[in-house]
Parts: structure tokens; C-alpha cells; sequence
């Protein structure tokens, strides 16, 4: 009853501030010694002592205390543990069995309790999932952890992928659901079986998720059939398997390997638009005029059968006129051309009436049998991936103008441009560079459009590096909002529905749309499912990839092997750059740049870093570097710039 009684609030207060209690985040040093982080401004020392009795990460409430001009903080409450669950490695250690967490702040060996009720018998180095069970502030002991399970044993080479995946929480497999028989869904499919469809994927593609097809018109302008495979014809709303693809919600894309949101039999066979097999689509026939806008935009069911499966590589190649690969007929070949000259007026509208960014090459580990790194390759984006990204765009965008006009809800990507909050330092940034804004103006999507032209027109991205972190995150919505990262007024994918859960939603939407049915609106708590899922397969695939990294580059240590790099952030401790032959992230530390601190001049601001009057550093630079040290337990690259 007393819960919130305003007055024993403010007594609760009092008494904190008499005792000087502090709430904050310990990080620790290294060295037996940490700090109790208030905020970016105020620290305070925790002494050996005390650190005995915390983690780094835990946020704690602590009192200060004051020692010849010097402030202390003695731990008193755990508010948040930084470790619940967590996997680590096994350590035995006089006949106690011990497991030290998987991170590179932390270095403690915490005891674990529960060996012999575990069935498995644990080696030394072999990695486990545990759970914290016991904690000094809490417990009044000292740390235990329990054991939940093993994960792989010390000397397996594919330890990075299920070391990642169980600290994530994510599935290791495909789902293995029996599949049923078509839907019933009452729909009218076209036949289109005699149109010449093609897919144009990487070569070792399995999950062919797209097809098109293409024709000029009398008038000379383009009529585009974008065809879709329909897995929802196959997995009903609210069946078991439906529930799997509700709480994977992707296709999770690792170095080496993919784990399908689905059935193998259902992604990589039934639905996947395979060559010369009749499949079910959901389609979307557009008219493309020569100036690219979009005209009579149509969602239907069909029938389709691919008359080609294409390569990336060898459309391009042929299109560039190098290489012997050639079209099979001359239908494939005019479909081909035709798809280019879309994609040409679709680049040209987006540059005039969107916007169009310079993409990075994407890189792919080539994995032995052993799951050791082979080599990595730079896949740079040619003309063929620049054909379906433009057909994709253009798809998506007529699947947002549908849904929002006629229901007025979806999955949609929505990215508000600036973060409201650092919006003036954004300002100041680019007033600095003559560039005159206004907040009113930049947080208008006409106003961002003409701002990013603007910064593309300039002769270096160093500007474009310095402002990226003032930009808002894109997030997913089931409300039509701007995408101001592609300068479209509302965009909504639903062209990977094997790969994607928000894709079969759409699908589901568009569909009762066709048929005339009544459907809600999805729901807050799917949206967050779909967001949060997104962002641990993006983590996990970082964390593999920077694991293999550091095991590939490890060789190259103390060799002159020079790496062309691009800084990318620069602050006190050093420079973090990305090898641009791999796409490896690395570090600079200061030490590696000059000897004497004090001449080092680091301005995390303006994203330089100058040592007197000798040379400078900026972000976007490009240097060459050498690889000085590799740590594969922290997964750490350290480079040296070469001077």
C-alpha cells in the first residue's frame, strides 16, 4: 500500500543523497581495479577490494567515499546483472569445475555447481551455456554459475557458428515440420506458364525467391511482371509452421551457410522458382513509362514457369561484352536487354526523384571442409545485381502505395532521416563545410533528398562519414512511413516472403486485398519480435565474421603484407579502420602511430587525428597498414599504418 506514496518517495531520496549513494555501470580495467560509471562525465575508482564483489557491466548502486581528495565507491546493491545467461569455456581446477564467459571484458572463472546432475562429461576448453545462479550483492557469496548445456567440444572447428548461435539463442537447423498440400485460398491464379520468366541469383542460389518478366509496348514503354514465390500457399495462418517462421522471422545468412526460416523442402524446393517447374506466385504487373514512373500497378495470383535460371556473374559479363557465356535463345537474351534498359530509367528516376547510394562490395568466406577460411572474396556489385535491386526497389515501392491506399497498414521499412536529438549538431557539422541547413528543412523528405545530393556531389566521403552518426535507425513499422535512406515516401518488401516473416505478412495482406477479405492490422508485439530478431542475426553474423577474421588473418602477422584500409572512426584510444580487399574491422592503437601521447592530437568530433606537425589522420581516409597482432580469443585485429 505504501508502493507509491509520494512521501516515503521522497524520504527514499533524502536518505540516498545523505549516504551519497550513486547509481552507474562498473567497467572494469583489467588490472583488479574498475569504475563505477555515472554518466559520460562522472566516474568513480571501485579499489580491488570492492571489484571482488562485482562484474564489469553490472549496474550497481553504490556509496562514496572520500580518501585524502580522492573518491571511492563501495558496492551496496545489484540492480542489473550484466551476465544471466551466457556461454563460455570449461576449466577444471582442483577437482572444481569452472566456466569463464565468452567475452573479452570479462576474465573471471566462476564455479559452476551442478556438474553431476549433467549427463555430458566436460573437457577442458569445451564451451557450455550457463546461467548466472548466485551473486556477492545479491547472495551474499560469491559467484556461481550453472551449467544449461553443452555446445561443442574445445578442438571443433565450426566452434564460431554454434558458439554464436546458442549465446544468441538462435537456431542451429532448418525446421522440420511435415509439409501439407496447397491452401484452398480461394484464389483466381493467371496462367502464365508461357511467359518467358527468368531469375537472376548468386550461381549457388537455391532459395530462388524472384522472377521476371518483361515486354515492350506499342507506345515504347516497359510492361514489368514482378513474380513472387508463395509459400503462403502452403503454410497457413496460425499452423505449427507458421508459428516456427513467427519466431525466427528470417533466413539467418552466416559466413559458410544459411538457416532457413523454413523448411528446406518448402525454400530451397517446393516454392523456389526453379526452372521449368510450375510454380504458384503472387504477382505484381506495372507499367514503367520512359521517364520511370509507375503506372497501373495490379497484385494477382498466378501460375509461372522460370524459362532460365541466371548467374549474376554471366549477365553481367555479357551485358559488358567479356566471357563466353551467351543466352541460350534469343528470348532469354531479350528479356535480358530489356531488364537492363528498365534498370537504367529506374536509376536515372531514383537519382531525380529518390536516391541512389554507392554500395559496398559484398564478401563471402570461402569455408573448407574443416570449417577453416580459404580465402575471402570481394563480390563487387555489377550490372545484373543492379537489374533485380532496381526491380525489387521499384516492386516494393507498388507494394506500399497498394497497402497504404487500400488499408492503410503493413509491414513497412520506415527511416526518419536525422535523429531529432543531435539534429543541431548535425547543423553545425555542415555549416562548418558551407553547407546551409535548417532543421525544419533536412527533417522534410524533400529537404533530405537535396541534402544528400549535396553530400554525394562532395570529393570525398568524409563528410558523409562525420554526419552518419547523427542519422536515425531504420526500423519496421506496421504503419506506412518515409524511408528517407532510400528518399522514397513509403516502402514495403514483400519479395522474399521464403526469407523473410514481415514478406509473408504482406503477402497474406495483399492477398485479402485481391480476394475483397477483411484482415487487422499486425500488431505491435510482432513488429518488436521481427525488429529484435533482425538485430541478433545481424550481431551474430558480425561476431562470426569477426571470429574467422581473426583466425584467417592470423597468418599474416609480422609479414609485410600490405592491406589497403579505410578508416572509418577515430577516437582517444585509436583508429578503427576496415580492410577493404576483406572487409575485415581492425584497430590502430595509438602506440602503433607515434611513441609520444602528448604529441597526439585526437579530435573525435570533427574525425581527425593529428601528431604535431608531422602528418594527420581523417575519417575516409585510405592508408595502407600492415597486421601487427591478431588475439582469436577476443577476436581483436591490430593494424600498423604504414608512414
Amino acid at each position: 500500500m505504501f508502493q507509491n506514496n509520494i512521501l516515503l518517495i521522497q524520504l527514499k531520496e533524502k536518505l540516498r543523497a545523505k549516504n551519497n549513494f550513486v547509481e552507474g555501470i562498473v567497467r572494469s580495467k583489467g588490472k583488479d581495479f574498475g569504475f563505477l560509471e555515472v554518466n559520460s562525465q562522472k566516474s568513480y575508482l571501485i579499489p580491488k577490494s570492492q571489484m571482488k564483489k562485482v562484474m564489469h557491466g553490472d549496474r550497481i548502486i553504490a556509496t562514496i567515499k572520500s580518501n585524502k581528495d580522492r573518491e571511492f565507491a563501495t558496492p551496496e546493491k545489484l540492480v542489473i546483472p550484466y551476465l544471466n545467461r551466457f556461454v563460455g569455456r570449461i576449466y577444471a581446477k582442483n577437482n572444481v569445475i569452472l566456466i569463464m564467459p565468452d567475452n573479452p571484458c570479462l576474465k573471471e572463472l566462476i564455479p559452476c555447481k551442478n556438474i553431476e546432475s549433467l549427463k555430458y562429461k566436460f573437457q577442458n576448453g569445451d564451451w557450455a551455456i550457463a546461467k548466472m545462479c548466485a551473486h556477492p550483492l545479491k547472495d551474499k557469496c560469491g559467484f556461481h554459475a550453472e551449467l544449461i548445456d553443452f555446445v561443442i567440444k574445445s578442438n571443433d572447428h565450426y566452434a564460431p557458428w554454434w558458439v554464436t548461435l546458442s549465446r544468441y539463442n538462435l537456431e542451429r537447423k532448418p525446421p522440420t515440420v511435415d509439409l501439407i498440400e496447397m491452401i484452398d485460398e480461394n484464389l483466381n491464379r493467371k496462367d502464365l506458364v508461357d511467359l518467358d520468366f527468368i531469375t537472376i541469383d548468386s550461381i549457388n542460389t537455391e532459395d530462388m525467391d524472384d522472377a521476371l518478366y518483361i515486354e515492350e509496348l506499342s507506345d515504347g514503354n516497359l510492361h514489368l511482371i514482378i513474380a513472387i514465390a508463395d509459400p503462403t500457399s502452403y503454410v497457413s495462418e496460425g499452423s505449427e509452421l507458421d508459428t516456427i517462421a513467427a519466431q525466427r522471422c528470417f533466413t539467418n545468412y552466416l559466413p559458410g551457410f544459411n538457416i532457413p526460416m523454413l523448411p528446406r523442402q518448402l525454400s530451397d524446393n517446393i516454392c523456389s522458382l526453379r526452372p521449368n517447374y510450375r510454380r504458384p506466385v503472387l504477382a505484381c504487373s506495372v507499367m514503367i513509362t520512359n521517364e520511370g514512373n509507375l503506372l497501373n500497378i495490379n497484385f494477382f495470383a498466378a501460375w509461372i514457369k522460370s524459362k532460365a535460371k541466371l548467374a549474376y556473374n554471366e549477365v553481367s559479363d555479357w551485358l559488358e561484352n567479356i566471357g563466353t557465356w551467351k543466352p541460350t535463345d534469343v528470348k532469354i537474351a531479350n528479356q535480358i536487354l530489356l531488364l537492363y534498359r528498365l534498370c537504367l530509367i529506374r536509376i536515372k528516376w531514383r537519382q531525380n526523384y529518390a536516391l541512389v547510394f554507392q554500395g559496398r562490395p559484398d564478401y563471402r568466406f570461402l569455408i573448407g571442409d574443416k570449417g577453416e577460411v580459404l580465402e575471402v572474396i570481394a563480390e563487387q556489385r555489377r550490372i545484373a545485381n543492379h537489374i533485380i535491386e532496381e526491380a525489387m526497389v521499384l516492386a516494393n515501392i507498388c507494394a506500399g502505395k497498394i497497402l497504404n491506399e487500400r488499408l492503410g497498414f503493413g509491414i513497412y521499412n520506415v527511416h526518419l532521416g536525422f535523429d531529432l536529438t543531435n539534429i543541431q549538431q548535425a547543423i553545425a557539422i555542415l555549416a562548418e563545410h558551407n553547407i546551409i541547413v535548417d532543421a525544419k528543412t533536412i527533417t522534410t523528405l524533400d529537404g533530405f533528398r537535396l541534402l544528400r545530393r549535396q553530400l554525394d556531389a562532395q570529393p570525398t566521403q568524409f563528410l558523409n562519414n562525420r554526419l552518419r552518426r547523427f542519422q536515425a535507425f531504420a526500423e519496421i513499422s506496421n504503419k506506412p512511413g518515409p524511408h528517407f535512406g532510400l528518399g522514397l515516401e513509403n516502402y514495403a518488401t514483400w519479395t522474399s516472403p521464403i526469407r523473410k516473416f514481415g514478406d509473408m505478412i504482406n503477402h497474406r495482406l495483399l492477398k485479402a486485398i485481391i480476394i475483397g477479405n477483411k484482415i487487422s492490422c499486425p500488431d505491435n508485439s510482432l513488429i518488436i519480435k521481427i525488429s529484435e530478431r533482425r538485430r541478433l542475426n545481424r550481431i551474430a553474423e558480425r561476431d562470426i565474421s569477426d571470429w574467422l577474421y581473426a583466425r584467417y588473418l592470423l597468418k599474416f602477422v609480422g609479414t609485410n603484407h600490405k592491406f589497403i584500409t579505410e578508416i572509418i572512426y577515430i577516437s582517444r584510444k585509436g583508429i578503427k579502420v576496415r580492410l577493404l580487399d576483406n572487409g575485415a574491422l581492425a584497430f590502430i592503437p595509438l602506440s602503433s602511430i607515434h611513441l609520444v601521447r602528448d604529441e597526439i592530437i585526437c579530435n573525435y568530433e570533427n574525425g581527425t587525428l593529428n601528431v604535431k606537425d608531422k602528418f594527420s589522420f581523417r575519417v575516409s581516409d585510405i592508408i595502407d597498414t600492415t597486421i601487427t597482432k591478431v588475439c582469436v580469443d577476443t577476436r581483436t585485429i591490430f593494424v600498423r599504418p604504414i608512414i
